[in-house]
C-alpha cells in the first residue's frame, strides 16, 4: 500500500469529488459574479472577490479534513503545512530551482531561435520587480497569497491523497491536473487578473491548459518524495508563479516552456515509475 493510500485508509467520506464540487461552487460564484458585474481585480471590490474565490480550495481542504478525518488525520494535515523537516536539502534545491532553470532554458532556446532580446527582457522584468524594497516585497507577498497558499491547502493538502489512494500517482496527477486547469477558467474573464491579461482563447490560454498536466505530475513527484509535504507544494507553486511572471516573454517562449514541462514529466515518470513516482526503498 502506498503512503498516500495508507494515510487515507479507513477515513470516512474519502472520495475527493464532493470536495471538488464545493470548491468549484465557492470559487466560481465569486469570480463569475465579479466578471458579470464588470469589476476589475485591480479595484478593491474586484480584488476582494478574486481573493474570496481563491480561498475555495483552502476552505474546502480544511473543512473536509475536519469532517472526514479523526484527530490523527487532522494533526497530520496541519503538520504537513508547517513541518520544514519533511523536505531534505536536495529536495529544497529541486523545489527552488526547477522552475527558474526551466524558464532559463526556454529563454536560451528562444535566443538561439532568433529572439535576441529574450534575456534582456527577463533582466528588465526583474529589475522592474525589485526596483524598490517595497516593490519586491509586494510582488513576493502577492505571488504567495494569490495562489500557492490558498490553493495548495486544498489540491495537495487534501485532494491528492484521496486520488492516489485508489489509483496510481500518474493517473491521480492527470485527473487533478485537468481539474486544476478547469478551475482557473473564470479568471480569464475577470479583468485585471494575470490570466485575463493573457487573454481567453489566446495561445497562452491553450498552453496553460496543456502545461498544467505535466506541472501537476512534477508536483506529485515532489509531494510524494517529501513525505507528502504541503509546504513543498506551496514553495514549488510560489516559484512557478514568480518565475512565470518574470519570464513570460513571447508566445514562442511559452511554447518552449510547455514543451520542457512535458519533457520533464516524461523523464520523471520514466525514472520513478507510474505507481508512486518514488524510487523503491532498499
Amino acid at each position: 500500500m502506498s503512503e498516500a493510500a495508507a494515510a487515507w485508509a479507513g477515513r470516512r467520506g474519502a472520495s475527493p469529488w464532493p470536495f471538488f464540487v464545493v470548491v468549484f461552487a465557492w470559487s466560481w460564484s465569486f469570480w463569475i459574479a465579479a466578471a458579470v458585474l464588470g469589476l476589475s481585480a485591480r479595484t478593491l471590490w474586484g480584488q476582494g472577490l478574486e481573493l474570496a474565490g481563491l480561498l475555495g480550495p483552502m476552505l474546502g481542504g480544511i473543512a473536509f479534513t475536519h469532517l472526514t478525518q479523526g484527530s490523527q488525520g487532522r494533526r497530520d494535515y496541519w503538520r504537513r503545512i508547517v513541518d520544514a523537516r519533511r523536505i531534505s536539502a536536495s529536495w529544497y534545491a529541486v523545489i527552488l530551482l526547477f522552475a527558474p532553470v526551466l524558464w532559463g532554458l526556454a529563454a536560451l532556446v528562444d535566443v538561439a531561435a532568433g529572439n535576441a532580446m529574450a534575456l534582456s527582457q527577463i533582466g528588465h522584468a526583474m529589475s522592474s520587480a525589485v526596483a524598490t524594497p517595497a516593490t519586491a516585497l509586494s510582488l513576493l507577498l502577492w505571488t504567495l497569497l494569490f495562489g500557492p497558499i490558498p490553493e495548495e491547502l486544498g489540491w495537495r493538502g487534501y485532494a491528492l491523497d484521496s486520488l492516489q489512494a485508489g489509483s496510481t500517482a500518474v493517473r491521480a496527477s492527470l485527473i487533478l491536473g485537468a481539474i486544476w486547469g478547469l478551475y482557473h477558467l473564470p479568471l480569464f474573464y475577470l479583468v485585471g487578473t494575470y490570466h485575463a491579461a493573457q487573454g481567453p482563447w489566446s495561445l497562452w490560454f491553450w498552453l496553460f491548459l496543456v502545461q498544467v498536466i505535466p506541472v501537476t505530475i512534477v508536483f506529485t513527484w515532489i509531494f510524494n518524495n517529501t513525505r507528502r509535504s504541503t509546504l513543498a507544494a506551496i514553495l514549488l507553486h510560489f516559484m512557478i508563479n514568480l518565475t512565470a511572471q518574470l519570464a513570460n516573454l513571447t508566445g514562442r517562449t511559452n511554447i518552449i516552456v510547455t514543451a520542457l514541462w512535458l519533457v520533464a514529466a516524461v523523464v520523471v515518470v520514466a525514472l520513478f515509475g507510474t505507481a508512486t513516482l518514488r524510487r523503491a526503498r532498499s
